[in-house]
């Protein structure tokens, strides 16, 4: 993952030995040299997630002018950097902190997440109101992915619960692999200790628009970004908003920069129209290619 452009640029390398010192982790060698146990810490994925984006960017802004940006999640700290309203270095150590204070609130509080299939927002809601209410868990839409792709986070007894009503609704759920009730209610004290982290930090004004997670609209300002920055971690991603939003200020071509495509193959499915076009870049061919398309 991002070995490829280290290899061949040495500001890259030096990102990468920069995320190391900033985060304590072998980053490097965890996934570079694939220690799978390793690789699904939460405190080791985001630094490492994090400089692949941000290099594959400093490579790509060569050739790609932006009308706005976004980031699910993690990657919306990427998009920040992109943008201009922090410095990598400034990012790397935001998301080092936030790695680490949120595998510990996983493990002091765990919980589980699952990807629902199938069914409308409307079945969705109906479904986690119905477990919320009946068991007193905490429960919630952690993710608008796509129009027919939610993901609910909570108390691992309320998501099994869900998945439970979504099956016999004839939809489809999907456990993730995370321990954490991550974008819940549940992060409240990680939560509050890296918003204090966050006010000690030089929030300039974006290049391009940023679209939040939190409200799946734009923001033009510092003013506008900084608060939902601060309550990202335990704040629904509302994704498919987003897109939707891009695509309604003219936005027409997706450039997913990162690892798997996950994203650029969303598109698709939030925007029916022919004239959209996406594609991700997660090596230095990848970019070449898109540059020749």
């Amino acid at each position: 993952m991002g070995r490829d452009v280290a290899e061949t640029w040495p500001e890259a390398m030096d990102l990468w030995k920069q995320a190391e010192r900033i985060s304590g982790l072998a980053l490097r060698e965890i996934y570079w040299d694939g220690d799978a146990q390793a690789m699904s810490s939460t405190r080791a994925l985001q630094p490492a997630l994090t400089v692949v984006n941000v290099t594959l960017w400093a490579k790509a802004r060569e050739k790609i002018s932006p009308l706005l940006a976004a980031g699910h999640s993690l990657g919306e700290w990427s998009a920040l950097a992109a943008a201009g309203v922090l410095s990598a270095t400034e990012v790397l150590e935001a998301v080092s902190l936030r790695g680490r204070l949120m595998e510990e609130a996983a493990a002091a509080r765990p919980g589980a997440m699952a990807a629902v299939l199938k069914l409308p927002l409307e079945a969705v809601c109906a479904i986690v109101d119905t477990v919320a209410q009946d068991t007193g868990a905490v429960v919630r839409i952690a993710n608008y992915n796509t129009p027919q792709q939610h993901v609910v986070s909570g108390e691992r007894t309320a998501v099994e619960a869900v998945c439970a009503l979504v099956k016999e609704r004839k939809g489809r759920s999907v456990m993730l692999p995370v321990s954490g009730p991550f974008h819940t209610p549940l992060l409240a004290e990680a939560a509050a200790e890296f918003a204090r982290y966050l006010e000690r930090l030089s929030w300039r004004e974006p290049a391009f628009p940023v679209v939040l997670n939190t409200t799946g609209a734009a923001a033009h300002t510092a003013a506008a970004i900084f608060p939902a920055m601060q309550e990202q971690m335990t704040a629904s991603v509302h994704w498919y908003q987003g897109i939707g939003a891009m695509a309604d200020l003219g936005a027409r071509s997706f450039v997913e920069i990162g690892p798997k495509g996950v994203l650029s193959r969303m598109v698709g499915q939030i925007i029916d129209d022919p004239e959209v076009r996406s594609a991700c870049i997660s090596t230095l061919d990848q970019l070449a290619a898109w540059e020749e398309a």
